[in-house]
């Protein structure tokens, strides 16, 4: 029979601020009982407070690495994200955050840290070096990678225009790619507004993709040619050719993929 052996972690001389900021993290057991124990209190917020529904949860049940890619609209949307993955797998799943929001006030830096295992994403400067560590995370078997690819919240419940650069990710890589959509987050809690309200939140979760193909094709793409997507009462709508949408800076070819695989998935709604 085999020893059992215990090994320091190797943050032990960092102070506990340090520790937080540190990514990749050291496994912690306190932290990982907090973790669980604050998502189980929030999925029965989430249930009582929000009637929180969701759809297509088999989509989610593979021991694969996953990329899961979601609307944004409210900081209620990663919390239903990751309450409809397994408890055993929520110290696995990374929800990508701002860095220059969520790790510079103490409070905010404890929550995605402790509560969500956030991943720190630059937004503004070394965006590369982010979109690096994210690949190194799917290396693993089992991760899971929750990017919001608009980059913010958006202000009007509509599906913004992704950031380029987020579908390299997955182009050419054999990783599962999860479109979903998160409906009524905007109504519950949109940004600016200090506490969430009562409202039912629905979770839609479409069937995994895969992009390994994608590398033989342009690495750039114009702008989206046929239109952009507004969600309106839970309906959706499709606005204008692509010369009615003002012109913006090229997008990576798979953020044109994912935009449009996501348009599939928020039909389940109209």
């Amino acid at each position: 029979m085999k020893r059992w052996r215990y090994d320091s972690a190797n943050d032990v001389e960092r102070t506990p601020l340090e520790r937080l900021r540190q990514f990749p993290r050291e496994p912690d057991m306190l932290v990982y009982g907090l973790r669980s124990l604050g998502a189980l209190i929030i999925r029965a917020l989430l249930r009582v407070y929000n009637r929180f529904e969701i759809v297509g949860p088999e989509n989610l049940r593979t021991n694969r690495s996953l990329v899961i890619v979601a609307n944004h609209c409210s900081h209620l949307d990663a919390l239903c994200l990751l309450a409809a993955l397994p408890l055993r797998k929520l110290h696995r799943a990374f929800p990508a955050a701002a860095s220059d929001y969520f790790f510079q006030s103490v409070p905010r830096l404890w929550i995605a840290a402790v509560i969500m295992n956030a991943l720190p994403f630059a937004r503004q400067i070394r965006v590369r070096k982010s979109l690096s560590l994210c690949q190194e995370l799917l290396a693993n078997p089992g991760t899971i990678l929750i990017i919001f690819p608009e980059g913010t919240r958006s202000t009007t419940g509509e599906i913004r225009e992704f950031k380029s650069g987020i579908g390299a990710l997955v182009a050419g890589r054999d990783v599962a790619v999860v479109p979903c959509f998160i409906d009524g987050s905007f109504r519950a809690w949109p940004k600016g507004r200090r506490l969430p309200r009562p409202g039912k939140l629905r979770l839609v979760v479409g069937a995994p993709r895969n992009y390994r193909a994608r590398w033989l094709l342009p690495v750039t793409s114009p702008p989206i040619e046929d239109g952009v997507i507004t969600v309106a009462r839970g309906r959706i709508t499709h606005v204008g050719p692509s010369d009615s949408v003002s012109p913006g800076p090229l997008l990576d070819l798979g953020d044109c993929i994912l935009l449009h695989d996501l348009r599939q998935i928020v039909d389940v709604l109209a």
